[in-house]
C-alpha cells in the first residue's frame, strides 16, 4: 500500500526565525524545543518517519504536530501580513502547547491549600486544640471548622501539610 505524502509546511522568514529563537532560548521548555525542531524538519520536506526517527517519537506524535501547525498557519500568514509580530508569536506558542486535558477538576483552590498549610504552622494552643503538634485529622477539622474549606478529608490535609515542608 502505498504512503500518503504528509502535508508540506510551508514557512516564512519570520516563522523560521521566530522558531529558531524558540529552540535557542534558555526558557524554552524541552517539549516546546523538541516540538519545534519537529516543524522545522517537517519544513525541510522530511518524511513523518523520519522525523520521528530523528526525535525519537512516534509517527502519530509527528503528525499530530504538522497538522496542530498546518491548522494555525492561515492565521499566522494573516498576522504576519498586518505586520503584528505579537499575535504572530502568540499563534506559534498556541501552536506548540499542549491541548487542555480532560480530568476531574482540582478541589481545592491554591489559596485555599496556602491557608490549609499556614494553619499548620500556627500552634495548635492558639486554635484552642488540646494538642501539642498538629495531626491530619485536626488539622481537616480546623480548615472545616473555620471555613477554608467545605469538606476535606485527613489525608488530603495532611498531603497538602507534608508537600509544603523545607
Amino acid at each position: 500500500m502505498p504512503r500518503l505524502k504528509p502535508d508540506s509546511i510551508v514557512l516564512t522568514d519570520q516563522q523560521r526565525a521566530l522558531l529558531e529563537r524558540i529552540v535557542r532560548r534558555e526558557k524554552s521548555t524541552q517539549q516546546q524545543i523538541r516540538r519545534t525542531q519537529v516543524i522545522l524538519a517537517a519544513a525541510d520536506q522530511s518524511e513523518n518517519r523520519s522525523i520521528a526517527k530523528r526525535f525519537n517519537l512516534n509517527v502519530k506524535t509527528v503528525r499530530l504536530w504538522r497538522r496542530r501547525w498546518i491548522e494555525v498557519s492561515q492565521a499566522m500568514h494573516t498576522a504576519e501580513k498586518n505586520g503584528d509580530i505579537k499575535q504572530l508569536e502568540q499563534l506559534i506558542v498556541d501552536a506548540l502547547t499542549d491541548e487542555k486535558r480532560s480530568g476531574r477538576p482540582a478541589l481545592f483552590t491554591p489559596e485555599q491549600i496556602c491557608q490549609i498549610v499556614a494553619m499548620g504552622c500556627e500552634k495548635p494552643e492558639d486554635s484552642q486544640r488540646p494538642i501539642s503538634h498538629w495531626t491530619a485529622r485536626e488539622l481537616a477539622d480546623e480548615a472545616i471548622k473555620r471555613g477554608i474549606v467545605e469538606n476535606i478529608s485527613p489525608r488530603s490535609a495532611g498531603r497538602f501539610f507534608k508537600r509544603s515542608r523545607p
